[in-house]
């Protein structure tokens, strides 16, 4: 019961802490906080200062959000930067899961979508595999294929698209001794063994891999391109909310539409995001990108005939 209650503790203090931002809030102000929190669950809340510094070093260990303190304001509070690369942590499934709970005597409240992707259950296994450095070995089903294949393998990194998760790996030694990362998702992978063998980790940085990239299809050598798409201004909110990239500016914007512009590599997985919305975008440039997705159109509208 008590860690449990260190968990509860530990999402509430971030929640409150992301929602004052640069504001913070003092240890009073928490710990008051805290009580109402724990009232409403019918919780006894036992919750001093020395606790509090536990909790903050309990934060930044295991989910790796510094909590700072201003004396000259006598607050404690999440850097701007900070709250920026915590956005999407793991907090937020924790508060999902929290507001399920506070449902699950109620069927009408949330709603989930049924289909889901599996493999969720080598997520685990695969970090410590990437972390130890360990060679991996599993059956893979690829979605074109009959027959499962064997893989023997390095793991990098894991990778999420769309509530998707891919394993990012090399084969281990691959015949021509040649480096090349390959993707797998999760949900095709089975009989998953994480074997003795250890592994020399080669320099890569995955994150600039995949820099220019939209979705699961690394960039590969090719050159990013500036790709101008013209929304209708309802359909530009949703693009402004959730932006097709992390490149993504605005060009120019009035009552009826705004022009939107992303520096990506165009990939088979950003054409289909392009395709996804339909006659409420417009493809402006560059030439190249936007004849390719006008020849997709017509073969699309050949299929409807």
């Amino acid at each position: 019961m008590a860690k449990n209650e260190q968990m509860l503790r530990l999402v509430l203090i971030e929640q409150l802490l992301r929602r004052r931002k640069d504001r913070g809030a003092s240890y009073e102000e928490i710990s008051d906080f805290l009580e109402d929190k724990f009232q409403e669950k019918g919780l006894t809340l036992k919750f001093t200062e020395r606790t509090f510094q536990r909790d903050k070093v309990a934060i930044a260990d295991v989910f790796g959000i510094q909590i700072s303190f201003s004396r000259k304001r006598n607050v404690h509070f999440i850097e701007q930067e900070e709250l920026e690369l915590s956005q999407e942590s793991v907090f937020d499934q924790l508060l999902l899961v929290q507001a399920y709970r506070e449902t699950q005597d109620k069927t009408d409240v949330m709603f989930f979508e049924p289909r889901r992707a599996r493999g969720f259950e080598y997520l685990n296994g695969i970090v410590h595999a990437i972390t130890q450095k360990k060679v991996i070995t599993f059956s893979y089903q690829k979605f074109w294929e009959n027959e499962k294949s064997s893989k023997v393998v390095t793991p990098y990194a894991l990778k999420e698209f769309k509530n998707r998760w891919y394993l990012l790996a090399a084969d281990y030694k691959s015949k021509d001794g040649s480096f090349f990362l390959k993707t797998f998702g999760l949900d095709r992978i089975s009989d998953l063994d994480i074997t003795t063998a250890s592994f020399t980790r080669e320099e890569i940085n995955i994150e600039e891999t995949y820099k220019n990239s939209f979705g699961i299809i690394s960039a590969d050598g090719a050159l990013p391109q500036e790709i101008l798409l013209k929304f209708d201004n309802e359909q530009a909110n949703y693009v402004k909310a959730l932006p097709l990239h992390h490149s993504q500016t605005i060009i120019s914007e009035d009552e009826n539409e705004t022009v939107f512009k992303v520096f990506v590599v165009p990939t088979y997985d950003f054409q289909r995001e392009i395709l996804s919305y339909g006659k409420r975008v417009q493809i402006l440039a560059p030439e190249s990108f936007k004849k390719e997705m006008k020849e997709e159109v017509e073969i699309m509208l050949k299929n409807f005939l």
